[in-house]
């Protein structure tokens, strides 16, 4: 009984203690803090990642694709591991590059350009979730319904107000066109490719649109000069005469029709009069952009192709990776650009190559019994089976190693406050050395001396680590709402949701991390006492009262 009364007298009493309970408290809402908003942020990851690239996935090692079909393809696959598939979806996926123009400049990037069918493509994962018009917008602070409804299908077709924006600027570019050949008839357009002939676009006099008089001034010249370059730059109209223009209603989108990302036709500006930044779409639905990409030729050797695609819609994920990479576009149509077809004599498709098939599994558990059953079915020579894990090992592995690593930093925190205890317990000790000489006088065992320094830093520990358990659960539960008083406190938003891409601040909290960070916090301030316990313990009670 005595042990429980000492233990609880030094805790209540001395304010020293108050300084180890502390720094325990901290350490231990500290790691649950960030682990909990770590875990939110990877598990958000995964999901992305994972709903994107579906279950399993099973690659051609060449460029060409798998040389039987998609049909046959298909068809190995629900023959190989019928009874695990939900859903799946043939793909064909090739780097290449995407040119936009804004404004009077061209600019060329790097992509990854996707075939797909929306309608099976939406099967196998949330392409649905993606695509910003199947999302709600917000407009001048008001959310409005999406352009497209709920129950509307993913399809390549473009909205009204697309369509509408398109007629706009072709008509732009229509009239632009016939006026600058009534001036200088040499001036020539491709049937084909709508780009200007030989004649420099710098040379063409420019005319103000109401008086038709040519432009003096040489200001007003450049950045006429300007917007009719942005305007020539954009993937052309064709003129009656054009083949492709009676093919076609004027204005209706191409055949090659794309999803892109986010990131590639946009960028984060700062409004210079409030500071806060705004995202700026360079390309809208109903734009047409120019891709390039790379086929084998006749000769066996690879050469490039390029044709003009319209954005159907914006792709926006959350991942960065994807959304600054991908253009999503229609399978046949990307496979026809490649020569990825194959026609009979009378111009009928009997065969057309893929290069993966994503799929999907009614339990995902059942994974590793599916990829050895792909890989028993293909020769592993040709074709490539595996989760989306598989895939993405090097980031999903990147992301646990920095978590391990941040843990261990974390825990260094709670081993500091480990030290404070184990100084203080030592300072106790030479304080109370007449005290452990007067209770062994009195028939206190030398471990009855030890177990109340023990038991003392295990309360020490316990406290701390309900305290900061406390602590650490109610601010990741009002997380939100502490990051919109930082933000108010600071002037600038602490969390962008523009670079991040949530609506909140993703958390989850792992049971299991919350007790081990618990059990760890109390079992170091119950180690940081035992070398003062012991040195207690080994008081003699004769040489404790005389030199006391």
């Amino acid at each position: 009984m005595y042990k429980l009364l000492l233990c609880v007298r030094y805790l209540r009493t001395r304010y020293i203690a108050l300084a180890s309970i502390t720094s325990v408290m901290l350490g231990v809402a500290t790691m649950i803090v960030v682990n909990s908003v770590l875990a939110g942020f990877t598990n958000e990851m995964r999901d992305r990642i994972h709903g994107f690239l579906a279950d399993v996935l099973l690659e051609s090692r060449h460029t060409e694709g798998i040389v039987e079909g998609s049909e046959e393809t298909l068809r190995r696959v629900e023959a190989a591991i019928g009874k695990h598939v939900a859903a799946m979806t043939p793909t064909v996926e090739i780097p290449g590059m995407a040119q936009i123009t804004y404004g009077s400049e061209t600019y060329p990037m790097p992509i990854s350009l996707v075939g797909i069918r929306p309608e099976t493509k939406a099967k196998v994962g949330p392409l649905r979730n993606y695509l910003a018009n199947h999302q709600p917008r917000e407009v001048d602070g008001q959310t409005l319904p999406p352009l497209k409804s709920a129950d509307a299908p993913v399809d390549w077709e473009l909205t009204d107000e697309a369509l509408e924006r398109r007629r706009d600027l072709k008509q732009m570019q229509r009239d632009l066109l016939e006026q600058q050949q009534m001036l200088q008839p040499e001036v020539r357009f491709s049937d084909t490719t709508g780009e200007v002939g030989a004649s420099d676009i710098s040379d063409i006099p420019q005319f103000d649109d109401e008086q038709g008089d040519v432009i003096a001034d040489a200001e007003t010249e450049a950045d006429t000069n300007s917007g009719i370059q942005g305007l020539l730059n954009q993937p052309p109209v064709f003129l009656p005469d054009a083949p492709e223009e009676t093919e076609r209603d004027f204005g209706a989108p191409l055949d090659a029709r794309v999803y892109i990302g986010e990131g590639l036709v946009s960028y984060m500006a700062t409004d210079p009069d409030t500071g806060e930044q705004h995202r700026v779409m360079m390309a809208e639905p109903g734009d047409d952009i120019t891709i390039t990409t790379v086929r084998l030729g006749k000769t066996g050797k690879p050469e490039t192709v390029s044709f003009n695609a319209t954005i159907v819609d914006i792709f926006r994920s959350g991942m960065s990776e994807y959304d600054g990479q991908l253009v999503l576009m229609n399978l046949e149509e990307l496979q026809r650009k490649r020569g990825m077809l194959h026609f009979d004599p009378e111009g009928n498709i009997i065969n057309d190559s893929i290069t993966s098939v994503q799929i999907k599994l009614h339990d995902y558990a059942n994974a590793e019994e599916v990829v050895k059953a792909l890989q028993a079915s293909f020769p592993p020579s040709a074709v490539h089976a595996g989760t989306w894990e598989d895939k993405q090992n090097v980031l999903l592995s990147a992301v646990e190693m920095e978590t391990a690593i941040l843990n261990v930093l974390l825990f260094l925190i709670i081993t500091v406050a480990g030290f404070g205890i184990l100084a203080i317990f030592f300072m106790i000790v030479v304080e109370k050395t007449r005290d452990i000489g007067i209770l062994k006088s009195l028939g206190a065992s030398s471990k009855g001396v030890m177990s109340i320094f023990l038991s003392y830093g295990l309360a020490l520990g316990l406290v701390g680590s309900i305290a900061g358990v406390v602590i650490g659960l109610l601010f990741v539960r009002y997380i939100n709402e502490i990051e919109d008083g930082l933000s108010w406190l600071t002037g600038r938003e602490v969390f962008d949701r523009d670079i991040y891409y949530f609506d909140t601040i993703p958390t989850h909290v792992s049971p299991m991390m919350v007790f081990w960070v618990a059990v760890g916090a109390m079992a170091i301030a119950v180690l940081a006492s035992v070398l003062p316990a012991r040195r207690a313990s080994r008081l003699h009670p004769v040489r404790a009262l005389r030199f006391d």
